[in-house]
């Protein structure tokens, strides 16, 4: 009788707590939660940490020596200048996870924006575009990419192969969204090749990518000539990374995207207190979504002013490349955090053979993270490639790879496996950002910035390997 009357009190009791926030009775104090953190922290678990005290430095020091650092203007092109390789950092953090390496994802993004640039250019016609031979190989590894991921069982893969195989043999009229659902869909393709060459066939995917990456960049080259340039003359491709939300639209993606992020963490946090698991106090979680709101809504009003430089021009909203990366962030996000492809991959990244004996999948989670990453990786170009306005024979090479790369690894993704966040990706984008932006605000020859940009992700690894002896230490 005993046991039951406390069983109901126990259950009772967090449901009239959260009428009025009092819910204390499972979720740890302030200060537990602070010396939680501390103890996490100074047993190596640093998470985006490091990044975020590097962000903060880096806002004080260039808005310091620049006048115009601060300015509404820049603070636009700041987030459109980053978006590109942001979005390709989000599609390796899935790599990374793993342990694995994809130094073929730049140059793959290349080949995409040159696909999707021939299309437009040439109505649909990609046989005239490419010429016979090019076009029946193009069309061959688009059927073997279908195969093999179908053999793998990769059925996002397959569907999206065969999409860009339909729209380059029909001859799908040109359309800037038809266009931009082939750049995907092409990079998927290259996905499925890769991963099924490191997964299935075993060849490891250092050794493979780094041979596409010199493959795809001979694609490149192949497809738009030496020297030669592909001009994107599209309104709706232009504006995907140059234009802007209206002032209305920008504060109804305010509403939207704190709301939600309010809804889900209230709605975990209540959870958890149903639940009787251990939880934060509800004060700090309110604290962390107000932080969030006023910041958000601080940016939101700054770029809703019209920032022209002239007054019979009028440039205001949130650029549409924020909701771009806040969609893909939100989807990687819940794909990894709420859902058993997510919990598989992190099992394999964090120990392959236990993962096998629990029954998961090794190859088909190998090979899918490949096919997410050259997709992402299309999405980056298609961004890039608005930027510009054009796609040349250097589309995705350069320091494309190394800056994608290092925005995963600078927020805080291990590139030893197990360990990551699809933020972590947007926050190491924003630290790149900030650096290439202010170096060249400061008018820095492009040594300093190679040399500064690469000092960072040096550093940041090393924080990573240190992070990692730690915990391995304060583990025994």
């Amino acid at each position: 009788m005993t046991d039951t009357t406390e069983k109901h009190d126990n259950e009772a009791a967090p449901q009239g707590a959260i009428s009025d926030f009092g819910i204390d009775t499972t979720s740890q104090s302030t200060g537990e939660a602070v010396r939680d953190y501390w103890s996490r922290v100074r047993g190596g678990e640093l998470g985006s940490l490091p990044a975020l005290l590097g962000l903060v430095v880096l806002l004080v020091v260039f808005s310091s020596l620049s006048d115009t650092f601060f300015t509404l203007g820049n603070l636009a092109n700041l987030l459109q200048q980053g978006a590109s390789i942001t979005i390709i950092a989000m599609g390796l953090v899935f790599v990374l996870l793993l342990g694995e390496i994809d130094l073929s994802a730049g140059t793959a993004s290349g080949v995409t924006a040159s696909v999707m640039a021939l299309h437009l250019i040439h109505g649909g016609n990609l046989l005239g575009g490419m010429g016979d031979g090019v076009f029946y190989v193009f069309c061959g590894l688009l059927v073997l990419a279908i195969v093999l991921s179908s053999l793998m069982k990769i059925w996002a893969g397959a569907v999206l192969s065969a999409i860009a195989l339909v729209i380059a043999a029909v001859g799908v009229p040109a359309n800037p969204w038809v266009e931009m659902l082939l750049a995907v869909c092409v990079g998927a393709a290259i996905g499925c090749v890769t991963g099924f060459l490191v997964a299935r066939v075993g060849i490891p995917s250092f050794v493979v990518t780094l041979a596409l990456f010199l493959v795809w960049g001979g694609v490149v080259l192949q497809l738009i000539g030496q020297g030669g340039t592909l001009g994107l003359r599209d309104d709706t491709i232009f504006n995907v990374a140059n234009g802007n939300l209206s002032p209305v639209a920008s504060w109804g993606l305010f509403i939207v995207a704190v709301g939600g992020y309010a809804g889900v963490v209230l709605t975990r946090h209540f959870s958890r207190l149903r639940k009787g698991l251990v939880a934060q106090p509800t004060s700090l979680v309110l604290i962390k979504i107000g932080a969030l709101a006023v910041l958000s809504a601080v940016i939101t009003y700054a770029l809703s002013v019209n920032r022209a430089p002239s007054d019979l021009v009028i440039i205001e909203g949130v650029p549409f490349v924020v909701p771009i990366v806040l969609v893909l962030l939100v989807i990687g996000t819940f794909v990894l955090d709420r859902t058993s492809y997510g919990r598989h991959l992190y099992a394999v990244g964090g120990n392959k053979e236990a993962a096998r004996r629990a029954g998961i999948n090794v190859e088909r989670i190998r090979m899918s993270v490949f096919v997410i990453a050259s997709a992402a990786a299309a999405i980056g170009a298609i961004v890039y490639s608005s930027k510009v306005g054009s796609v040349d024979p250097n589309a995705g090479g350069g320091n494309t790879l190394l800056l994608s790369v290092g925005a995963a690894v600078i927020g805080g993704t291990s590139l030893f496996g197990g360990k990551g966040r699809l933020r972590d990706a947007v926050i190491g984008g924003a630290v790149l950002a900030i650096i290439q932006n202010g170096m060249g605000l400061l008018r820095q020859p492009a040594a300093v910035v190679f040399i500064v940009t690469g000092l960072v992700l040096l550093l940041a690894a090393s924080v990573d390997a240190l992070s990692r002896r730690r915990a391995a230490t304060a583990a025994r």
